[in-house]
């Protein structure tokens, strides 16, 4: 009998598609790439998962991530995200966070989770959440920067001490090297981030911009992997 994951069972089998059914995961920053993640995970057949944001959909979000629309402006999004999840397989069980993730933050991470991935973009969380998945052996894929970038060709899924050019991964290396964290898998873009720069009360700043096709990739590209580590315990 046919139904919505007929053809994904037929690629996977029967045993590997009832592990993303029975995995539970964790999306920390349901923005640009986030949300393709949660998009692509659902219609996978991943069968629980936890969103974590603290933002509301805006206007801006609109060039880049699947779950804005100007229906949806003024909306959380992790109340957009469910809703879209559910649309997608009502069967889902979706545990929803509207917060920041920091490192003071509690009751959200536990050992029932299989997987935890991080879409944030500050630096403190981004640590934190490999500190804690570390902490709880829970496997945790992190994503570099994708802003000021124009080609999602040079995307790369690496280990982070094999990074290069990134600037968001070089200031992870660091980090991580300095709390004896000895490996973390990254998606990360070999392309040179694109300088733009606005004057803002007389002082040259670089601004992030964004367009539909970069964090996207990265989104899928992570979605990609963490199935393919579920459906293979390859952890």
């Amino acid at each position: 009998m046919q139904n919505q994951f007929s053809k994904t069972e037929l690629l996977i089998g029967k045993e590997a598609l009832q592990r993303l059914q029975n995995a539970k995961v964790a999306i920390f920053g349901i923005g640009g790439v986030g949300s393709y993640v949660v998009e692509a995970l659902a219609r996978a057949g991943i069968g629980k998962f936890i969103l974590v944001d603290n933002d509301d959909v805006d206007i801006t979000n609109i060039n880049r991530q699947i779950i804005a629309l100007h229906k949806t402006i003024g909306i959380p999004k992790v109340d957009v995200a469910k809703e879209r999840i559910l649309q997608i397989n009502p069967k889902v069980e979706v545990e929803e966070y509207k917060e920041f993730f920091m490192p003071e933050t509690s009751g959200i991470l536990n050992n029932n989770i299989s997987y935890i991935i991080d879409a944030v973009d500050t630096v403190t969380a981004k640590i934190e959440l490999v500190v804690r998945a570390n902490k709880l052996q829970i496997p945790i894929i992190s994503c570099m920067g994708t802003g000021n970038k124009l080609d999602p060709t040079k995307f790369e899924v690496s280990d982070i001490y094999k990074t290069s050019v990134c600037p968001l991964a070089k200031v992870m290396r660091k980090e991580l090297k300095q709390r004896n964290i000895s490996k973390l898998k990254v998606v990360y873009s070999k392309e040179e981030p694109i300088k733009i720069e606005q004057f803002h009360n007389n002082t040259k700043k670089v601004v992030p911009a964004s367009i539909s096709f970069v964090p996207s990739v990265a989104g899928l590209i992570i979605a990609s992997e963490v199935v393919k580590d579920l459906i293979n315990n390859n952890y």
